[in-house]
């Protein structure tokens, strides 16, 4: 049952929650009768846009910034081994949410046998192509599960999508970067991270809960140097983590990213730590002091429209020193209804806005109008920008003639 657009109120000591109901029932025909959303949500569409939309919904940061790219830099793939050192285990490939990845990524797993894991970033640079409002995406990998002696433990891995198969791949085309995943429990964590530098990496991404890494640990002390001293950012995951079939949340707290902070390094807190609690206190409301405290601390508004975290991007917008320190990302491929509608939004967006939106068939262009209709400015979708390492010469190393972790079974990392 749809809980939104609500309103709290207090009254004798508790919280009585008041259902708007002529929007809720507004909400309900939508679904009913307007197939708008329903037609144009679904990943392996690629319809172009129509004409006819609103304003709104013309509207282009290519135009208006020619000089500076927009920057989706929150984007997932995977793979299942086919040609790639891609890995999932089978706890997550038994979870319910699997095969709804499949179908958000827009690939069954005979076409993956077919074609092999690489085809996802061929149906990326597709997408981002027919874009109107999006240039480029970093395209994230995701290390795997290292235990804190600096064993690598595949059985605690949900997910592994290795470095060098993201830098191949985004390499092959101008609308894709890479994102490195180097977990600092790794002995040769900082040799890694060079080379991922080396290789055009534009930010390193962590899933604290995931990845058994806590980030206030004072060992990561000379990782966190050098990622300040490369001038590449931290991408981490905040906040309670609900995509896999299970993740320790007190890692994710985003309190612990403080030490990284006050190392130099530039932090950005995924989805501004919008849900869950750490120590009682409410994860959102925990990381709003950090940035006027760290100059350094940045957050993506990834997810931030998804029903699961309704009415979090426009608390955000109340923040000045939230706003100022937004960078556009998306966390594709969630990006589909049920998952996300505009229509969510009507309390904060309105009627002509909502209709506007749902009638973008292009799922990049769809979310910048969606949280343009929010109000999200013009430089938090290119202020990614600012904040990428400089231009470097490009080193690859050669790909693994197999997977490491096929011989690498818990055993320490090399």
């Amino acid at each position: 049952m749809i809980k939104s657009p609500i309103t709290r109120q207090r009254k004798n000591g508790g919280i009585r929650l008041q259902k708007h109901r002529r929007q809720y029932l507004f909400l309900l025909l939508c679904f009913l009768f307007c197939d708008t959303t329903l037609a144009t949500s679904f990943p392996p569409e690629n319809t172009p846009v129509t004409t006819g939309q609103s304003a709104l919904s013309h509207r282009t940061l290519k135009a208006t910034a020619p000089d500076s790219p927009v920057i989706d830099m929150h984007v997932h793939v995977a793979g299942l081994g086919y040609d790639s050192d891609c890995y999932i285990n089978d706890t997550m490939k038994e979870n319910f949410r699997f095969p709804f990845y499949l179908w958000a990524l827009g690939v069954t797993v005979e076409e993956l046998e077919a074609n092999g894991d690489q085809i996802l970033f061929e149906k990326l640079d597709s997408k981002i192509t027919e874009s109107v409002s999006v240039d480029q995406a970093v395209v994230l990998a995701l290390d795997a599960y290292v235990e804190n002696d600096g064993t690598i433990n595949m059985a605690e891995t949900q997910i592994f999508v290795p470095n060098h198969y993201i830098a191949e791949n985004t390499a092959r085309f101008d609308t894709l970067l890479f994102g490195a995943s180097i977990n600092p429990n790794r002995t040769d964590a900082i040799t890694q991270l060079v080379n991922a530098y080396n290789q055009g990496a534009v930010l390193v991404k962590w899933i604290p809960s995931i990845m058994n890494i806590d980030p206030a640990d004072k060992k990561h002390t000379a990782f966190y140097r050098k990622m300040a001293e490369l001038g590449i950012p931290l991408l981490s995951h905040t906040g309670m983590e609900k995509s896999f079939a299970s993740a320790r949340d007190e890692l994710a707290d985003p309190l612990r990213l403080e030490l990284p902070l006050q190392l130099g390094v530039t932090v950005i807190a995924a989805h501004i730590a919008t849900t869950g609690k750490s120590e009682g206190q409410d994860n959102f409301e925990r990381i709003q002091p950090l940035f006027e405290k760290y100059p350094n601390l940045y957050t993506d508004i990834s997810s931030l429209t998804q029903i699961n975290k309704l009415g979090y991007l426009a608390k955000a917008m109340k923040n000045p020193a939230i706003v100022d320190r937004m960078i556009y990302g998306t966390d594709w491929p969630l990006q589909f209804f049920p998952l996300i509608s505009p229509w969510y939004h009507l309390n904060h967006i309105g009627l002509k806005q909502a209709l506007g939106v749902s009638k973008i068939s292009n799922g990049w262009d769809r979310d910048v109008a969606l949280k343009k209709a929010f109000g999200v400015p013009d430089a938090g979708f290119t202020r990614f920008n600012t904040l990428m390492p400089k231009q470097r010469t490009m080193v690859f190393q050669p790909p693994l003639k197999q997977p490491f972790w096929a011989n690498a079974m818990n055993k320490p990392s090399p």
